[in-house]
């Protein structure tokens, strides 16, 4: 095997990590250098703000349609205008700050600048609410929030913070008439651009930001991670996203949610790709189409609702050529929406898996051929295994928990625990693994393959049978937009198997299209795979990242079932 030296990176990502390649090109093993200290603020960014000054780092679209294109120098002069103005209202380094900043520019300008001071970063999504923002503050120990003024977000910011005292600073970002709040826009343009940096610089293994997981299952845990975390993201822009130093990269995640740091920050411009950021106040597929026309998007990512919806559009319609990469991640792809897109644009879609607890865990990266359906391979910054519920690692072609190893500590990207929650800290990461709560099997060629939530596996007449493959039967049918499964009593077999589907638009929810449904599951499931309910619903239930809320209709169901009542 060739290339299995480890080599140091082009460009400033060269100083903190090298990596080697087989000879097909595809990433085997990655050596993170020189990170006991590393601080992303200062030295990436900055770091470019002086030799790449006039290198663009962003181009912003606000909602109303004006453009920005702000530079590496922008980003270095203006998180320290930040960092200097929050530095002024007491915000200091450890203290805990939200961030409820939709994509609006300044959200980069202000985590910059709380990584420069110290401070932990915490995004949240501008769709809480009042008693939302109240678990949050309590449980994070919040010190301040940075928040948009559009919607009522910061009304119901105000509404928590009466029943809190710990807030030291609301800011606003856009125009704001509230008493309390000081104006980010307006106050920002009197601080110095030069910022002193502190005696002891933040970085390496110091608490860096936090997120507050999707609560698919229960309230929403705080899962913390360190400087490193930024490093690990590197794989993910540079071998499966794919992301041009000369291009211009697009996720479309909301900075409220930890997908945002995959796609909108750490691993691009460790690249030094330009990031492109369309502050849409709700996803048209369409208009994000254009976009990728009229700005010549080189690399693409989307979770896979939004591709759910591409394929049933007229693709052909827009002008697709400049993108060389498009990625999925957040939730497994549908075979089905794999075919459809490819044959339409030519494109293959390259799946990954992570958690908010981790960087990428496994994806097809740079080299690798996708399988439709597989989340692709191990990533090199991870010991990946698939293991039984004994703790004996499963074999080829076998359902399991997928873990990772942390026998020789924790390795960079996954996170350090569960904010003050030892216990539940503890319940994952034990016997030399984290235990991600994702099953997946393993095949012969090492691609992983998904099956469920260890909670979604659903135990029917003796068989265990994971969601995940029965929905990718459903997407096959043209009228399917989207579709989860979940179980149901059953007085016979314990659990049932129940299909809750979204109609293309149009298309009318009748009995017959349920008895075409059932013929259809006769010749292509095994019996006991098969969905014995049949529910046509409007829209699924989904956390605020867009993942399905399977636990929330399963909840439902077994809730109003009379034999437990």
């Amino acid at each position: 095997m060739s290339g299995t030296q480890l080599q140091p990176e082009s460009g400033v990502a060269g100083k903190f990590i090298s990596t080697s390649k087989d000879e097909n090109g595809v990433l085997n093993a990655i050596e993170f250098h020189n990170d006991e200290h590393f601080n992303f603020a200062y030295d990436v960014v900055d770091v470019l703000g002086r030799t790449k000054p006039d290198k663009l780092a962003m181009l912003h679209i606000a909602s109303d349609g004006k453009e920005r294109r702000i530079t590496f120098r922008d980003m270095m002069l203006y998180s320290n205008k930040a960092a200097n103005y929050f530095r002024y209202l007491g915000i200091k380094r450890g203290d805990r700050v939200m961030l409820v900043l939709k994509r609006h520019y300044q959200f980069w300008f202000a985590i910059l600048a709380l990584h420069k001071i110290g401070a932990v970063a915490i995004p949240a999504t501008n769709l809480l609410v009042k008693k939302d923002f109240e678990y949050r503050f309590k449980a994070g120990k919040i010190s301040a929030v940075i928040c948009t003024s559009d919607g009522k977000v910061a009304a119901e910011v105000e509404k928590a913070s009466k029943m809190y005292d710990g807030l030291k600073a609301k800011i606003m970002i856009g125009p704001t008439t509230m008493k309390g709040w000081n104006s980010f826009n307006r106050d920002i343009r009197f601080y110095s651009s030069h910022f002193k940096k502190p005696s002891t610089i933040p970085g390496g293994n110091d608490t860096m930001l936090m997120y507050f997981t999707s609560g698919t299952t229960s309230y929403p845990k705080m899962a913390a991670h360190s400087y490193k975390y930024a490093l690990g993201h590197y794989i993910t822009a540079k071998y499966w996203q794919q992301v041009d130093p000369d291009g211009i990269h697009l996720s479309i995640s909301d900075t409220g949610w930890a997908k945002a740091m995959w796609g909108k920050l750490y691993g691009q411009w460790l690249c030094e790709a330009a990031i492109f950021t369309y502050d849409f106040e709700e996803f048209y597929a369409s208009s994000v189409l254009r976009m990728i026309e009229q700005y010549r998007i080189t690399t693409f990512c989307a979770p896979p609702t939004a591709y759910r919806v591409m394929v049933h559009m007229k693709l052909d319609k827009f002008d697709l050529s400049s993108l060389k990469n498009v990625t999925t991640a957040g939730e497994a792809l549908n075979p089905e929406i794999f075919d459809k897109f490819y044959k339409a644009t030519g494109l293959k879609i390259m799946e990954a898996f992570g958690q908010t607890e981790t960087t990428m865990i496994s994806g097809n990266l740079s080299g690798m051929e996708p399988k439709p359906g597989s989340m692709g391979k191990p990533s090199p910054e991870y010991t990946v295994r698939v293991m039984r519920p004994d703790e004996t690692l499963c074999d080829t072609g076998e359902t399991g928990e997928v873990v990772i190893s942390v026998s020789e500590g924790a390795p960079i990207g996954l996170f350090l625990g569960y904010y003050l929650d030892e216990k539940r800290t503890e319940s994952v990461c034990y016997n030399g693994y984290y235990h991600t709560g994702d099953t997946a099997y393993m095949d012969e060629d090492g691609y992983l393959w998904y099956v469920g939530r260890v909670d979604d596996v659903i135990k029917s007449t003796g068989y265990r049978v994971g969601p995940f493959e029965i929905e990718n039967e459903i997407m096959k049918l043209p009228y399917v937009v989207e579709c989860a499964v979940t179980s149901v009593p059953d007085p016979m077999r314990g659990q049932a198997i129940k299909a809750s589907v979204v109609l293309t638009e149009g298309i009318d929810a009748t009995d017959s299209l349920k008895k075409e449904m059932v013929k259809f599951f006769k010749s292509n499931l095994a019996s006991y795979k098969r969905p014995k309910v049949i529910e046509f619903v409007k829209e699924l239930p989904k956390t605020v990242s867009g993942k399905i809320r399977r636990a929330e209709i399963k909840e439902k169901d077994w809730a109003n079932d009379s034999t437990n009542n």
